[in-house]
């Protein structure tokens, strides 16, 4: 059974509210950075799910956000899970201490300098220069990235022949 999940970059002042897993037991994202987020529950729809997570996790109520993109996430062979991918830029509330890890506003240029899974740095860049919505496949082997699709094309071949180029590009 495939799971669900949001992932959610808020955005203020040319920075991303990243956090750096460090606190959950058994975390397949322990000392990666990564946006704020979760898993479904019950039938909730992407939005609700996006709201709550952001709540439980930053103390933040957002208002204003984008679905940008559906990630495929294929951490092993036979596991899937379907990754809602939002930005925020619309937000009240105070920041509260996360209990998964460290919550840290961080320069959307000094993104690609944080221990990021490999995957996420293809994201992050469609999301830096503003991609229409996308479908982004990632398929791992333990953390290295074994394969990659965005929208149908395979960019793992395209990374081999080294003419991966996004056409929204700055």
């Amino acid at each position: 059974m495939a799971k669900m999940t949001t992932l959610c970059y808020i955005e203020h002042d040319g920075k991303y509210l990243m956090l750096y897993r460090n606190k959950k037991e058994n975390d397949i994202n322990e000392g990666k950075w990564i946006g704020v987020g979760g898993h479904f529950e019950g039938t909730e729809s992407p939005d609700e799910c996006l709201i709550r997570e952001v709540k439980e996790e930053t103390g933040l109520t957002i208002f204003s956000y984008q679905f940008r993109g559906i990630i495929t996430f294929i951490p092993k062979p036979g596991v899937v899970e379907y990754m809602c991918l939002y930005t925020a830029d619309g937000y009240k509330g105070e920041l509260k201490e996360c209990d998964e890890g460290e919550l840290r506003w961080v320069k959307k240029s000094e993104i690609e300098n944080l221990n990021l899974w490999e995957g996420d740095r293809l994201f992050v860049e469609l999301l830096r220069n503003d991609a229409p919505f996308f479908s982004l496949k990632l398929e791992y082997d333990g953390d290295r990235l074994a394969g990659a699709a965005l929208d149908g094309r395979n960019l793992t071949e395209e990374k081999n022949k080294k003419t991966r180029r996004f056409p929204w590009g700055k």
